[in-house]
């Protein structure tokens, strides 16, 4: 069937599309004109959602005709070739004549990356009318570095990650509950039972409300899919029994820290034969995919930090758990995991620290506008020799990073003593993913 009917169809679709039901994300998109945006992030995570967010909100503000959102994952789209999408841009200007060259008109290219040469498009698009581009696509083939080469700086990335805990609430109509601190005794109890379910349950938005055995199949599909369409397929590994140990290796031991040199022998020892450069290669793969992130050494010297095992943790706390067959939980490191992912949706730069005396901090993060803030995160303190290693550590890390704000985060209040900390501010992890204060910078 020719592919013209086909794009008149989606278009008058898209003209059509209602706004639809979903839940805001708080991502944004740089106000910065003449850029291609592009919406990154691991599968599963959003993104579709987020543009036809977006979509809706231009339309609020803008006449008829101006807000485009075109999925080219149609089936009937296959082998589409870029000069078609040219043709779909001139069957727009044809029912809106008005706009050409006089009102900026956006458009939402989901899954673009299924069409050759797309590049060329967006940028010839970018120089010769009023538009501003949004797409998007499968970490495969829209990942952040390949966006800003292909487009020769003319790109702009912004991430969609699961939800935050935030958006969680939001989710189930129940961020009202937090607008206001402090919190009333009732809207406590009701955000610590909710923060727990969100360990468990984590943030793809497929997976809210699932029963648990339904929804670590579902996670486990969803790594699946990363590792064979956004790395085998992708790489053209030939390993893959070596890939799939290293991912079930990675998950099941969160926070962990991690050499290539170390994983190169486990897997060695598993009776896979895999060179070190590969290891490299495979962990390098996986965190393009937006699966897993890697925090290093906070250190100004390269060398050492290259020289140091780098901290891996999953896109969501619900991978934890998917991937955990010992039973053993994981508190802390789930714990560790959302606080991880939050500083990197504000935007830190964050890696551990390693104390002169031996000791060691969780994060060192770094924020945009320059503020550090010190964060060692502790399930269950009211053990006294915990407590008492978790604010040394900070004591120490302190001394070597004196400007920093330090701040131990736990569970929720009832796992905090309340011993007296100078210096060192004490909070749950959900207080200080809500309030807002708890951010560096």
């Amino acid at each position: 069937m020719p592919l013209r009917p086909i794009l008149g169809e989606k278009l008058r679709a898209a003209l059509a599309l209602a706004p639809g039901t979903f839940t805001r994300r708080d991502a944004r998109l740089p106000r910065i004109a003449g850029k291609v945006h592009s919406v990154i992030g691991m599968r599963r995570a959003g993104k579709t959602t987020f543009l036809r967010q977006l979509v809706a909100e231009r339309r609020a503000e803008a006449p008829a005709g101006r807000a485009i959102y075109i999925g080219l994952d149609d089936d009937r789209l296959a082998g589409m070739q870029v000069e078609q999408l040219a043709a779909l841009v001139e069957e727009h200007y044809r029912l809106f004549p008005a706009l050409r060259k006089r009102e900026t008109v956006w458009w939402f290219l989901d899954e673009i990356q299924l069409v050759p040469g797309w590049e060329r498009f967006v940028r010839r698009l970018l120089d010769t009318e009023r538009c501003e581009l949004v797409v998007s696509g499968s970490s495969a083939r829209m990942l952040s570095r390949e966006v800003h080469t292909s487009l020769r700086g003319r790109g702009m990335a912004t991430a969609v990650r699961p939800f935050s805990f935030r958006e969680f609430l939001r989710h189930r109509g129940e961020e009202s509950f937090v607008q206001a601190w402090p919190l009333l005794p009732e809207q406590r109890s009701l955000v610590e039972g909710r923060f727990r379910e969100f360990l468990a349950e984590g943030g793809f938005p497929e997976a809210q409300g699932l029963a648990a055995a339904v929804r670590v199949e579902l996670l486990q599909g969803y790594v699946d899919t990363v590792l064979f369409r956004d790395v085998v397929e992708r790489y053209r590994v030939t390993q893959v029994e070596a890939l799939r140990w290293l991912v079930r290796h990675c998950l099941r031991n969160p926070a962990g820290r991690f050499s290539a040199h170390r994983l190169h022998l486990d897997l060695r020892a598993q009776g896979h034969g895999v060179a070190k450069d590969a290891v490299h290669a495979m962990l390098a793969h996986l965190t393009d995919a937006f699966l897993l992130t890697a925090v290093p050494l906070a250190t100004d010297s390269e060398r050492t930090r290259n020289s140091n095992p780098r901290k891996l943790y999953p896109a969501d706390p619900a991978l934890v758990g998917a991937f955990d067959t010992g039973g053993r939980g994981h508190a802390g490191h789930t714990l560790e995991t959302v606080v991880l992912n939050e500083l990197e949706r504000r935007g830190a730069t964050v890696g551990y620290v390693k104390t002169a005396e031996g000791f060691e901090v969780d994060f060192l993060a770094r924020g945009p506008g320059g503020g550090e803030e010190l964060l060692q995160v502790c399930a269950d303190p009211t053990d006294p020799a915990t407590l008492a290693r978790e604010l040394r550590a900070l004591d120490s890390a302190g001394c070597a990073h004196p400007r920093a704000r330090r701040r131990l985060l736990v569970l929720d209040r009832d796992s905090f003593p309340g011993v007296d900390t100078p210096g060192i501010e004490v909070q749950p992890v959900y207080e200080w993913l809500l309030a807002g204060g708890g951010g560096p910078g």
